[in-house]
């Protein structure tokens, strides 16, 4: 690993499992101009080296500003890592920030200068005055060579803490966190533990009705659990910290057991597991053809089953008609199956409304035709999303018991 050592500085041997915090450097940002997408690279880095996130937070290129939040992350957490403001030109204030928060002046370094250079040469450039300010870094910070862009990395140590600077650009900053950052924080802060998490996704029920459920189990400590609300789906998350995979795997096992007793087949699957592909599995293993058709959904409901498997044989989005009533929906399914020669037809039509939206939906199976209403009041831009989430699991509740 390239980090070059200037200075002394005292690196006490740490017994406790560290905090950190993540700060995002850039205006553009904050304008909405970027998508900031190394917070989650980032985070999940130090989920799975045990790393508790305190907090996550942007802000503009302002150095005094920087330095502020830095401090005040200090009072928090022990491993600090920004990413950006480490380019070449006046507003990127990342290392005179870090500075200014320790209360430390800016050194050149000629071997950085001397990488930058190399480095522009491979790319066939020369760098030009500016770039020189990438070769400042903070009084006695680590210096990490860059292999993979022209801004050089540090980090800043005190008895206690460790600020890392990264740069912005995604690709250059998964290279070093990964090659660089996190063998440094394991062997700094002893990391031996690491952070596992399992999802479990449930449809047909609202948050407040699965909280009831389970409450006891969101209180505790390891492993956590929570939620998080979709429309027409709500996840559970169960986190484990522990010494290793095995440890963690039987901590969230555990509690996944109780879940699954409490919530019965409101959970539809896990991790990577979707409403559509539960579907259609179910579908596969009963050997019968599904089509659908859809109104006023834009397309979502045929594109979330289209291309998944041989079971969906096709569809039709039918523009709103006359007709908007169940019983012409069930019309409509009826064509399709024809149409399609299916076994099962989907058909689900979303009616607008000034304060909610209605669900028609009807479900022809080798037996019968199945027929429901339903209504939402949530945001309309959700309703679609909804009204396909609700469709799916009505559907894979119906194949499930038949």
């Amino acid at each position: 690993m390239s980090i070059m050592l200037f200075e002394c500085h005292l690196t006490p041997e740490h017994t406790y499992m560290p905090t950190a915090e993540i700060i995002t450097i850039g205006t553009e940002l904050l304008l909405g101009e970027t998508i900031d997408t190394n917070t989650r690279y980032i985070a999940r880095s130090l989920r799975d080296a045990g790393v508790d996130l305190y907090r996550a937070s942007t802000v503009g290129d302002n150095q005094e500003r920087i330095a502020r939040i830095i401090r005040e992350g200090m009072e928090r957490a022990e491993i600090i890592i920004t990413t950006g403001g480490l380019g070449p030109t006046v507003d990127d204030p990342t290392r005179g920030a870090i500075a200014l928060a320790l209360g430390v002046e800016t050194e050149f370094r000629p071997e950085l200068w001397d990488q930058i250079q190399e480095r522009f040469r491979r790319f066939g450039r020369t760098p030009t005055e500016n770039n020189r300010r990438q070769a400042y870094v903070p009084q006695g910070a680590l210096a990490i060579e860059n292999e993979v862009g022209t801004a050089p990395a540090f980090i800043c140590e005190t008895d206690h803490h460790a600020i890392i600077a990264l740069p912005g650009v995604p690709r250059e900053m998964e290279f070093l966190m990964h090659g660089k950052i996190m063998p440094y924080l394991r062997e700094r802060f002893d990391l031996r533990e690491l952070i596992k998490s399992r999802v479990l996704h449930t449809s047909g029920v609202g948050e407040s009705t699965i909280d009831a459920r389970i409450g006891d189990l969101e209180e505790m400590s390891n492993p956590t659990v929570g939620m998080a609300a979709h429309a027409g789906q709500v996840d559970i998350r169960i986190t484990a910290k522990a010494h290793s995979e095995e440890q963690a795997d039987a901590l969230i096992h555990e509690i996944e057991e109780q879940l699954r007793d409490r919530l019965g087949d409101w959970i539809y699957g896990a991790d990577e597991d979707t409403l559509e592909g539960v579907v259609l599995a179910a579908m596969a293993e009963k050997k019968w053809r599904l089509a659908a058709v859809e109104t006023s959904l834009g397309g979502q409901l045929l594109g979330r089953l289209a291309g998944k498997g041989e079971s969906f044989v096709g569809g039709e989005i039918v523009s709103p008609p006359s007709d908007t009533s169940p019983e012409g929906l069930s019309r409509s399914v009826e064509k399709v199956c024809l149409a399609y020669r299916a076994d099962v037809c989907l058909g689900v039509m979303l009616i607008p409304g000034e304060t909610q939206q209605t669900m028609h939906l009807a479900i022809r199976t080798p037996q019968d035709m199945h027929k429901t209403t339903r209504t939402y009041g949530g945001p309309p831009q959700l309703a679609p999303l909804w009204t396909v989430n609700l469709s799916l699991d009505i559907l894979r509740k119906y194949l499930v018991g038949s």
